[in-house]
């Protein structure tokens, strides 16, 4: 596993490179499909910040926690997330009736994000590309949550479509289908 640990507002001592990447490389017990991990910590004030990112062929782990002492907070972060893999691990579990997360990773993608048209009067300040994996309505929502969007794209396995979930203002979710004339 790739460790990329970024200081924002702080230096990254060797000590808290360690502590980050030994509390960080627990969570390869749960997933062996794990290659890099990003990690930024950040102080802001009085709060010490750790974000981390871990991509996993087509899912995306995220976690983010603050606290009064930067230690704190990357335990925080690592339990945080050892409960989105159990929770998610759980639920492909259910779906494909014990295969488990390593083959549900596996399965092959059907379909890339298709490219938009710039639009001149409008900047586009940054590109995002990521694989779909095909999951259904619950499975995306799951996902978006676990990323902390308001929104996520995915491939709907059963229509073979790309879709959109989103948070609705009341707090509820909205899907978006397309519909080609």
């Amino acid at each position: 596993m790739k460790f990329e640990i970024r200081g924002r507002n702080i230096d990254v001592t060797d000590a808290l490179r360690d502590y980050t990447t030994k509390r960080l490389s627990k969570l390869e017990k749960y997933i062996d499909e794990m290659k890099d991990v990003l990690v930024t910590l950040s102080v802001e004030g009085e709060k010490h910040k750790v974000e981390v990112t871990i991509p996993l062929n087509g899912v995306i782990l995220r976690g983010e926690e603050s606290s009064q002492d930067m230690y704190s907070s990357i335990d925080l972060v690592e339990e945080k997330l050892e409960k989105q893999i159990e929770k998610h691990k759980t639920k492909l579990y259910k779906q494909h009736r014990g295969a488990g997360l390593k083959k549900a990773l596996q399965e092959e993608i059907k379909q890339e994000l298709a490219k938009n048209d710039k639009v001149e009067k409008f900047k586009v300040l940054r590109t995002k590309r990521f694989a779909l994996k095909p999951m259904d309505v619950e499975e995306a929502i799951m996902q978006m949550n676990l990323l902390g969007h308001n929104f996520f794209v995915f491939f709907e396995a059963d229509s073979e479509e790309v879709n959109v979930v989103y948070r609705r203002n009341d707090g509820n979710y909205g899907l978006i289908e397309p519909e080609f004339d």
